[in-house]
């Protein structure tokens, strides 16, 4: 019996020294890449977005359409639009009634018209390097009450690439994004929000085609020059 505390320590340091039942541990680059994977079945969607940049808020309904259709209706400011019919970008300014044209379809990467999109995603995995910002588990969401996401943080690998730093807010249990934060080279942040998405609504393709008012004046080729 007097040997009876020394077999008790033993047992304590082998049940202590050995191994643990096996736990899935997933990369940030396998996370990715579920979020990608479930983006590749969404062949269109359609929800609320608010866009931040700096103390200003825009907010509207986004539609997308693979592989790039992309049109958003604000409401604040209101009546404006930017819409992507895939071979033209159009964004509608009505405080100045102009009309911002650009022809995109020539141009390598123009269709990328949205990050939260099966090509957007894809364009991510080659230039950008994927981490988590703290671990896989979720946390809470800033500024919405009661939500948590995974948050993955992607550094550029390419200096081509517009933004330097984009934080990718994932919903655990739908694997949608909820959130963007991207910073440009200059330090400047821009926040996408999206909420109530609803995908593959069978949205037609002539909802991406914008009727600008004839009255407004048109500005072409804002962004680059055509060669056409």
């Amino acid at each position: 019996m007097k040997h009876l505390p020394f077999c008790v320590l033993l047992a304590a340091l082998f049940f202590a020294a050995a191994p643990a039942p096996a736990e899935d541990i997933i990369t940030a680059a396998q996370y990715f890449g579920q979020v990608a994977d479930r983006y590749s079945q969404i062949n269109d969607y359609e929800g609320t977005i608010a866009i931040a940049t700096g103390r200003e808020i825009m907010r509207g309904t986004i539609y997308f359409k693979t592989p790039s259709l992309l049109r958003v209706d604000f409401t604040s400011p209101p009546d404006q639009v930017i819409a992507f019919d895939g071979q033209t970008l159009t964004v509608y300014i009505p405080g100045y009634n102009a009309i911002l044209s650009q022809a995109a379809a020539d141009k390598p990467g123009a269709g990328s018209a949205s990050l939260a999109s099966r090509e957007g995603l894809k364009m991510l995995k080659r230039n950008y390097t994927v981490t988590f910002e703290s671990s896989p588990a979720p946390q809470s969401l800033e500024g919405a009450t009661g939500e948590t996401a995974v948050r993955l943080v992607l550094s550029r690998s390419s200096a081509a690439e517009g933004f330097k730093t984009i934080k990718l807010y994932v919903t655990p249990d739908t694997k949608l994004i909820r959130r963007i934060e991207g910073w440009t080279i200059a330090g400047d942040k821009l926040t996408f929000d999206f909420t109530g998405i609803k995908t593959n609504m069978g949205i037609p393709a002539s909802r991406f085609v914008y009727d600008s008012p004839a009255s407004a004046n048109v500005y072409n080729n804002f962004l680059f020059k055509s060669d056409n």
